[in-house]
């Protein structure tokens, strides 16, 4: 910068030693000019700010990624040299995005050919005029290695809150294990070959899976922070409706752009069905996932923890429940204790009432009570969302209420969700 604009004087300095300027022009105009160069050295020696990102990156959606069960496996044509489109729903808008893309439980190199995304038309379509190719490093095709995940560049998009985007990605080579989120509750569109550009697919293979996509971030104001909710199949939406966008969750995320002083706040949905808190289950528990789910989110102000009641479930005999439920308080502990350090506030979330169900055994009850009145007392979470009393049956209050209920007394229906959602205070985001 210092050096252009020495170049500028000594190219002044000659000007104005080449010429008699008395005999072309007046002193006002001589200096007109001398302004004229002085603001054009000016303007190069100094950077124009055109290139500066306003804002930060945070999530608008999310999924958490897992292992995919062989149930649960892409259907055939398979995703190798195919090419699979997915929709998903955000929360925040913004004019400038990058997403993500995970390879995290794989044990070979996943290549992308190449990605695209737009926004939604319906079902599978898309709006033409909003089709974007992503790049990795400047180029279409990337490898991500075994156990990794890459990001695109960032790239300039229109997108509006709480809308709909459909990202379609041709596949190279894949996996045998690949990497994916089961419960998408969204419907997803396979097709053979490179369709990447297609403005509808109205053949192949339905499924309503995710595979590969992890996140997509936008950039925002400086002000914008993200809530994250931490869970099971509860809060990833199990008996929510297939692209009803029904999770209690999206409740969530309409209920904050509804109002004026949360609508900078993003939600990002990191349940899985089956999860649990100690151990096994399906997907990485919630320990092991803690620092890749929560702590490495970007601008996370706020942890909603809704999980257990699997660890409760699976736990065998009176002993082995009680057991589990002083487990499941330490692990409380624990998460609460990481996220303070970050600068993130903890919810508790009271697990919800199963009575009647596949986990009401032995045990299971009094357990359940016990981690349920430790999160209400124990002070340690910043607040206390209670969705065991917003969903109980105030006249059985051990069972889900009736208009809640999906029908396997466990998990809610689309109005439950709502149910759950509203239970919220929205001062707690204040």
């Amino acid at each position: 910068m210092y050096y252009k604009s020495h170049q500028h004087n000594a190219f002044f300095y000659n000007f104005t030693r080449s010429f008699n300027l008395r005999s072309i022009i007046t002193l006002p105009a001589f200096i007109g000019l001398f302004l004229v160069l002085f603001f054009f050295s000016c303007s190069e020696a100094r950077p124009t700010g055109n290139h500066k990102q306003s804002g930060e990156w945070i999530g608008t959606w999310g999924a958490s990624p897992q292992l995919v069960e062989p149930r649960n496996m892409p259907p055939k044509p398979g995703l190798m040299n195919n090419t699979l489109r997915q929709i998903v729903h955000v929360s925040l808008g913004g004019n400038r995005l990058r997403v993500q893309f995970s390879n995290k439980f794989s044990t070979t190199p996943l290549t992308i050919k190449s990605v695209h995304i737009a926004v939604t038309a319906d079902s599978s379509a898309i709006i033409p005029g909003t089709d974007k190719s992503l790049t990795f490093n400047g180029k279409s095709e990337v490898t991500i290695p075994a156990r990794n995940a890459v990001t695109s560049d960032p790239f300039p998009f229109k997108l509006k809150p709480l809308s709909n985007v459909t990202i379609t990605i041709h596949y190279g080579h894949i996996s045998p294990n690949v990497t994916g989120h089961p419960g998408s509750r969204e419907t997803s569109y396979l097709v053979s070959g490179d369709k990447v550009s297609a403005t509808n697919i109205t053949t192949g293979t339905r499924m309503n899976h995710w595979y590969t996509i992890d996140r997509i971030d936008v950039m925002a104001p400086k002000s914008a922070e993200s809530v994250i909710a931490l869970g099971n199949s509860i809060t990833d939406g199990h008996a929510s409706g297939t692209n009803k966008n029904g999770r209690w969750t999206d409740d969530l995320a309409r209920r904050l752009q509804a109002n004026s002083s949360t609508k900078e706040i993003s939600v990002l949905n990191e349940g899985i069905g089956g999860n649990c808190i100690l151990h096994g289950c399906l997907g990485p528990t919630a320990l092991n996932r803690f620092n890749r789910d929560v702590l490495k989110q970007p601008k996370v102000k706020w942890l909603i923890i809704l999980e257990g009641i699997n660890d409760i479930g699976g736990a065998h005999g009176v002993k082995a429940s009680g057991i589990t439920a002083d487990r499941l308080i330490d692990s409380y502990k624990w998460m609460i204790k990481q996220a303070h350090a970050h600068g993130i506030k903890v919810y508790g979330a009271t697990m919800t009432p199963f009575a009647g169900s596949f986990y009401d055994k032995p045990g299971h009850i009094a357990a359940w009570k016990k981690v349920n009145q430790w999160i209400r007392n124990s002070g340690l979470f910043d607040a206390v969302i209670d969705f065991d009393a917003a969903m109980r049956d105030p006249a059985h209050p051990l069972h889900l209420i009736p208009k809640g209920d999906s029908g396997d007394h466990l998990h809610p229906n689309p109005l439950g969700y709502r149910m759950m959602a509203k239970a919220i205070n929205l001062e707690l985001f204040k």
